[in-house]
C-alpha cells in the first residue's frame, strides 16, 4: 500500500506513457468512443458517481480484483478515497483515477481527466460507473467482503511493540509496512545498530500514536529497543539468563555497559574473579553479563561478568573440593596478596596461604617471598567442604629447620643470629630460617642494672651469643650475650674495694636513685639521700642526667646478689658535725625561699644548707605567705643531726620580735613608775616638815601626781 505522497512516477505521468495518437485505432463514427473524462459540470452528479465508486470498491468483483489490483477507499466522509489501477499482467500502466470527495464540492485532478485509449484497454468497460458496479453485489456479499478486508488488517494499539517490514528506503527515511491501513515512516538514523538494513527486513517498532494531526502513524524504533532491552534485563535478573553488552566508558568504581541500548553499571569487583587494576583495557569490548540488581523506578540495572565466570567454575570447584585430601600437593597461581597472607587460584577454587605458613623463618610481609601471578606448589593443610575454605602451606613442603640443624650447635657453642623480634623480656635471634633462640634481658649484661630490651636491641641487627640451653625436641634454645665475656664480679673486691673512689657514667635515673656503670658489667646505685649533705632533691634528675660522668665512693658490695651501693656526698666531709654549733635551736638566720608547695617550703640557709619550714610557719607580719626567692629571717626550731634535718620558722621569729618589743616597753614603764614613787616620797617628806604652810605648792604637787597617773 502506498501513501498519497509516494505516487508512482509512471502513474503520475498519466497520458504521457500512452502510445502516440496515430497508433490508436480509429473509432467508427457510429460507435460511441469510451472515455475516461469526468464531466464535472453538475457537482451533484459527480458526487453520486464517487459514492457509487466507493461502494463498488468495498465489494469488488472477483474477476476484476484479480486482474486490476486493489482499491482501498476509506468509509468516513471526511477521509480521502483513492482508487489505483495497477498494471494488468505486466502491461503498461494506463490510467490512475483519483477522486477526492468533500462536502463542500468536488476537486478533480487534471491528469485524471485526460482520457486514454489504446488496444491495451479495449477490454475495459468504460461505460461502467461506480454505482452500476456496486449494484452487482448483494448486501450479504458486501458485508462478507468488508469483514474479510478488516480481518486481513493488523490490529494496532498504542504503547505496544509491533513487528514491521521494511518496504522501502528513500532519502534517509525508512518506510515500514505493519499490514495496517497506512505505512509508518522513520528516519534511517534510528537504525544505526543495523548498518546493513535492507528492504524486506523485519524490525520491531513502538506504536506511539495510531494517527497524529496529519493522520499519520507515529512509531519509535528507539523506544522499542529500550523496552525490549529492559525486558531482557528483567528476565536475566529473574531467571539468570545471559545478556550481551558493550562497555562504552569507565566511571568511578567500575564500567558503563550498553546492553541493547540501555546503559547498565558494571562494578569493578564484578568484572572478573581476580582484582582488576586497568579498567581502560575493557572499554570497547563486548561481554556477557548477568543482572544482579535492578531498579524498576528509574529503569537502572547492575550487571556482573564475574557471576558468569563463577557459575562456569562452580562444577569445577565442586569437583576439586571433592577430590581434596590433607597433605595433597597442588599447583596454584598467586592472585592476591594481603598483610595476613596470599590467595591462590587452584584452577577454579581459591585457597588461602597464611603468612605463618609461607616460610619457616619470620617474614614481615608475604610480598617478601611471593609476587602476583607466580606459580607455586602448595600443600593442602585443611579444608571445609561446606564453607568452601581451603588452607594451604608452602613451608610444609620442606623439612623443618630444626630437623636439619647442624649437630655441632650445642650448649656452650657460640652462634650468630639476626634480631627478628623484640619483647619486654628479651629478644629472639634467628640462627637460621626457622631456628630461633631467646636472649633474656638478664643475659644481656653482668650488671644487675635493669636492661630495656627495646633500647638495647634493634630488629635486623646481628648479634653473637652463647648457647645456654638447647632442646631439639621442643625446638627451643636460650642464648646469652654476657657469657661471651668473663664475669667481672669474680674479682670485684680487687677492683672495687670499700671506700674506693671511681668515676662512672650515669645509665639510668629512678625516683629513688641513680644507676652508675663503673665498668663493663659492673655498676651500682646511688641512693637519692647520698647525693648531697646539704640539699634535698625531689628527683635525681634535679642533680644529674643520663650519660653524665659522676664521681662515686664504694659504700657496700654484695657479691652474692651482685649489688653495689655507691655514694656521692661521701666524697666531702660531713658538715652536719659543725652545723650543730652554727644552727642551734632558737638561733636566727637569713634564709631565701627556694621552692614551696601546699604543705611547706624549702629555704636555703647559710653555707648552702637547706631547711624545711611548714607553710603555716612562713606567714609574715602582714598575714601573707612568703614567696619564692624572697629573703627573710627565720628561727631554727628543730635540728636533727642523725636525720640531717633542719626545721625553721619565720612566724616564730616574728612572734619573738613582738614579745621582745613588748617586754622592752613594760620594762621602761616599770622604771618610770619607780622614779615617780621616789619623787612622790621625797616631796611628801618636805611638805610635812613645812607644816603645810604653802597650800599653793601642795596644790601643784597634787596636780603633778595626777598627770603622772594619767600617763601611766
Amino acid at each position: 500500500m502506498m501513501m498519497d505522497d509516494d505516487k508512482d512516477p509512471a502513474v503520475d505521468a498519466g497520458t504521457d506513457n500512452t502510445p502516440a495518437t496515430d497508433a490508436t485505432p480509429e473509432i467508427p463514427e457510429t460507435q460511441e468512443a469510451p472515455s475516461t473524462e469526468i464531466e464535472a459540470k453538475d457537482p451533484e452528479e459527480v458526487k453520486e458517481t464517487a459514492e457509487a465508486a466507493a461502494a463498488d470498491a468495498a465489494a469488488p468483483a472477483e474477476d476484476t480484483a484479480a486482474e486490476e489490483g486493489s482499491i482501498v477507499i476509506g468509509t468516513d466522509e471526511d477521509v480521502k478515497s483513492t482508487a489505483k489501477v495497477i498494471r494488468k499482467e505486466s502491461t503498461k500502466v494506463a490510467v490512475v483515477l483519483t477522486e477526492e470527495v468533500k462536502e463542500e464540492g468536488v476537486e478533480i485532478d487534471e491528469a485524471d481527466q485526460s482520457g486514454a485509449t489504446g488496444e491495451a484497454h479495449d477490454d475495459f468497460n468504460w461505460n461502467m460507473t461506480a454505482r452500476s458496479a456496486a449494484s452487482r453485489y448483494s448486501a450479504e456479499e458486501r458485508t462478507a467482503m468488508e469483514k474479510q478486508y478488516e480481518d486481513s488488517m493488523t490490529n494496532i494499539s498504542e504503547s505496544e511493540i509491533m513487528s514491521a517490514k521494511v518496504s522501502s528506503i528513500i532519502d534517509g527515511d525508512v518506510i515500514l509496512d505493519l499490514n495496517y491501513k497506512s505505512d509508518g515512516l522513520l528516519p534511517l538514523s534510528e537504525f544505526r545498530d543495523q548498518a546493513e538494513l535492507q528492504v524486506g527486513d523485519t524490525v520491531e517498532v513502538y506504536v506511539e500514536q495510531q494517527e497524529d494531526e496529519k493522520g499519520q502513524l507515529v512509531l519509535s524504533r528507539r523506544k522499542a529497543k529500550l523496552l525490549r532491552a529492559w525486558d531482557r534485563i528483567r528476565d536475566s535478573y529473574a531467571n539468570g539468563t545471559v545478556i550481551n553488552g558493550k562497555v562504552i566508558s569507565k566511571t568511578k568504581g567500575g564500567l558503563i555497559a550498553d546492553c541493547g541500548g540501555l546503559e547498565t553499571f558494571l562494578p569493578g569487583s564484578q568484572i572478573d574473579i581476580k582484582p582488576i587494576v586497568d579498567y581502560d583495557a575493557y572499554v570497547g569490548k563486548t561481554m556477557e553479563f548477568k543482572v544482579v540488581k535492578i531498579n524498576e523506578t528509574i529503569k537502572n540495572a547492575v550487571v556482573s561478568h564475574k557471576a558468569l565466570i563463577e557459575s562456569d567454575l562452580a562444577e569445577q570447584r565442586e569437583a576439586i573440593i571433592a577430590s581434596l585430601e590433607r597433605g595433597q600437593v597442588l599447583e596454584g597461581i598467586v592472585k592476591n596478596i594481603t598483610d595476613f597472607g596470599a590467595f591462590l587460584d587452584l584452577g577454579g577454587v581459591d585457597g588461602l596461604l597464611y603468612i605463618t605458613d609461607i616460610s619457616w623463618g619470620r617474614i614481615n610481609h608475604p610480598s617478601d617471598v611471593l609476587e602476583l601471578n607466580q606459580k607455586v606448589n602448595v600443600a593442602v593443610l585443611d579444608f571445609d567442604e561446606n564453607k568452601k575454605r581451603i588452607s594451604l602451606g608452602l613451608k610444609q613442603l620442606q623439612k623443618h629447620p630444626w630437623e636439619v640443624l647442624d649437630e655441632t650447635i650445642g650448649e656452650g657453642s657460640t652462634v650468630e643470629g639476626k634480631v627478628v623480634n623484640i619483647e619486654d623480656y628479651g629478644a629472639f635471634l634467628e640462627i637460621q630460617p626457622g631456628v630461633e633462640g631467646l636472649v633474656h634481658v638478664s643475659e644481656v649484661s653482668w650488671s644487675n642494672q635493669p636492661i630495656n630490651a627495646r633500647e638495647y636491641f634493634t630488629v635486623g641487627e646481628t648479634k653473637s651469643a652463647k648457647v645456654v640451653t638447647i632442646d631439639r625436641e621442643d625446638r627451643k634454645m636460650s642464648l646469652s650475650i654476657k657469657q661471651l665475656a668473663t664475669d667481672p664480679w669474680e674479682r670485684i673486691r680487687e677492683n672495687f674495694d670499700l671506700e674506693s673512689v671511681h668515676t662512672g657514667k650515669v645509665k639510668n635515673l629512678t625516683p629513688y636513685g641513680v644507676f652508675v656503670e663503673l665498668d663493663e658489667g659492673i655498676g651500682g646505685m646511688i641512693h637519692i639521700s647520698d647525693l648531697s649533705w646539704t640539699k634535698r632533691f625531689g628527683h635525681p634528675s634535679e642533680f644529674t642526667k643520663v650519660g653524665a660522668d659522676i664521681q662515686v665512693m664504694v659504700l657496700e658490695v654484695d657479691e652474692e646478689n651482685r649489688k653495689m651501693s655507691l655514694g656521692h656526698k661521701q666524697l666531702e666531709e660531713n658538715p652536719w658535725e659543725t652545723f650543730e654549733n652554727v644552727f642551734p635551736e632558737g638561733s636566727y638566720h637569713e634564709a631565701t625561699v627556694l621552692r614551696k608547695d601546699d604543705r611547706g617550703a624549702i629555704v636555703q640557709m647559710p653555707y648552702g644548707l637547706e631547711a624545711y619550714a611548714p607553710i603555716k610557719l612562713m606567714r609574715k607580719e602582714d598575714g601573707t605567705i612568703a614567696d619564692v626567692d624572697e629573703t627573710l629571717t627565720v628561727k631554727v626550731i628543730e635540728f636533727d643531726r642523725d636525720s640531717k634535718r633542719l626545721t625553721v620558722s619565720h612566724s616564730r621569729y616574728v612572734n619573738d620580735i613582738r614579745k621582745e618589743a613588748k617586754d622592752q616597753v613594760y620594762k621602761e614603764q616599770a622604771e618610770e613608775r619607780d622614779n615617780t614613787r621616789k619623787v612622790l616620797k621625797k616631796t611628801s617628806a618636805s611638805i610635812e616638815r613645812s607644816t603645810l604652810g604653802d597650800l599653793s605648792a601642795f596644790e601643784q604637787l597634787r596636780e603633778q601626781l595626777s598627770n603622772n597617773d594619767d600617763e601611766k
